[in-house]
């Protein structure tokens, strides 16, 4: 008894434990809610990186490249909506993408039904001298109007031009007025005004009497563009030439080059691209009317005035590419964020 009267038990640590236990399961309660406080500052967090991404994405798609040239469009085939236009209304010397009309009234006149393709055109003094890229024609020679088509378009020929001008028209004055009474049907402005059959500078026809150059040709961005939509749309076939590279003239055992460097084993080949055409002149400076497809999207470009043969080309890629990400914006956004 007295060894139990010396040596009294301790209590039980029941207090203290329990004081344990109850910060230990606090302590478990405050885990989640700092796990909770965690999750939705990295929620936050995404949310932000999300936008500055979305921010980006807008500024890259939605603000254009700038473009170096006296004049540009950018413009939906299908729609004719314009997705981009730089001095679009302001009227230029367009070189031989004036040809394009010429190409139009040709077209129109075989399926009228008042020519054919095979039929022969004898060609005319003023045809073979006239000066310029040309298939490099005599006077006398005879070419079927296929051959003259296809040479003007792939290798834009001046001499081919007069010979169709002068074959469909009786002669290039009477040819140009019916360029200009189409241009007027099919909604080009006031300010697109075609003086010949080529694309070249009056200048440069003082020496031709059979020439209808008066003064220069003058055309707009913006109804360049709207010619080539109404190409397209009313005659698709064109673009099986226009998307050749090479054309056989066999009267010259020779083959003529395209001038359009886009097209696919080109130097500046472009995805899509089947078209259109080019023009110079030291007036006008270098020019390209473009179209290309992709996915079901067919765009149409148009630079004019550009400082040199390259850079009309790198401007209508800028072109090109500005519109295909905006016209494939969801699938390009998702791609480039995840």
């Amino acid at each position: 008894m007295e060894s139990l009267a010396k040596h009294p038990r301790k209590p039980l640590a029941t207090t203290d434990s329990s004081h344990t236990a109850m910060e230990t399961m606090s302590t478990r309660n405050a885990r989640p809610k700092r796990q909770k406080k965690g999750y939705a500052r990295l929620h936050l967090l995404c949310l932000l990186l999300s936008v500055i991404l979305v921010a980006v994405f807008i500024i890259k798609v939605f603000i254009p490249p700038p473009i170096k040239a006296s004049s540009a469009i950018l413009i939906h085939a299908d729609t004719g909506r314009v997705l981009y236009a730089m001095h679009a209304d302001l009227a230029l010397p367009p070189a031989s993408m004036s040809k394009m009309m010429t190409e139009l009234l040709a077209l129109d006149a075989v399926r009228s039904g008042q020519h054919t393709w095979d039929e022969k055109i004898s060609i005319s003094r003023y045809a073979a001298e006239v000066p310029g890229s040309g298939i490099g024609m005599h006077e006398g020679e005879v070419y079927t109007l296929k051959q003259l088509f296809e040479a003007l378009i792939i290798h834009s020929a001046n001499d081919a031009a007069v010979a169709i001008a002068e074959h469909l028209s009786g002669s290039e004055p009477a040819f140009v007025d019916a360029m200009n009474d189409r241009a007027k049907e099919i909604g080009l402005s006031e300010r697109t005004v075609f003086a010949n059959a080529s694309g070249l500078p009056a200048a440069d026809l003082l020496s031709f009497a059979e020439a209808a150059s008066n003064g220069d040709t003058m055309m707009t961005a913006r109804d360049a563009a709207m010619l080539a939509r109404w190409l397209l749309n009313q005659h698709p076939d064109l673009l099986e030439i226009t998307s050749q590279r090479d054309v056989v003239v066999p009267q010259k055992k020779l083959s003529l080059h395209t001038t359009n460097l886009m097209l696919p084993g080109e130097p500046y080949a472009y995805e899509g691209n089947d078209g259109f055409k080019t023009g110079y002149t030291s007036s006008a400076g270098y020019c390209f009317t473009g179209t290309a497809s992709r996915s079901g999207n067919r765009l149409i470009t148009v630079v004019m005035g550009t400082g040199n043969a390259d850079q009309r080309f790198t401007e209508t890629r800028k072109l090109m590419d500005y519109g295909f990400e905006r016209q494939n914006i969801l699938p390009y956004f998702l791609s480039h964020l995840f």
